[in-house]
Order: C-alpha cells, then sequence, then structure tokens
C-alpha cells in the first residue's frame, strides 16, 4: 500500500437545537465540497448566548480528507 497525505481543517457548526447538530452541520456542509472525508473530531463545544438565553449551539469540528494533489 502506498502512503497517503491528509490535510486537516477545522470547522464551526451551529445549531439552535444542539451540539450533535452543530457538528453534524459542518460535516455534511464540508462532505458537499471535499472528497475522502475521512475522520470529524469534535474539538470544541460552546454556546452562542442572548439576554441570559442560549441562542446557538457551536461545535468546532476538525475534518481530515484524503490529499490528492494536482490530478
Amino acid at each position: 500500500m502506498g502512503e497517503s497525505v491528509y490535510k486537516v481543517i477545522e470547522l464551526v457548526g451551529t445549531s439552535t437545537e444542539s451540539w450533535e447538530k452543530a457538528a453534524a452541520a459542518a460535516v455534511e456542509t464540508a462532505a458537499k465540497t471535499l472528497r475522502d472525508l475521512r475522520i470529524a473530531e469534535v474539538v470544541e463545544l460552546d454556546m452562542q448566548l442572548e439576554e441570559g438565553k442560549i441562542r446557538a449551539y457551536r461545535a468546532k469540528v476538525k475534518v481530515s480528507f484524503k490529499y490528492h494533489g494536482e490530478e
């Protein structure tokens, strides 16, 4: 098996419902334009607040995908 190279990017997904949906939004959006997604790692969770209430859940996600270079 030959060597492979993977690129890692960091995304922030948001949801008004949950952290799980926020993370899923980040991955689903990335999957629309990136090929060969391999790993998604949630690295940070936080909430956006407004007047003491939760406005949105946010998930910072690192996503890796296979780097193909110029083909």
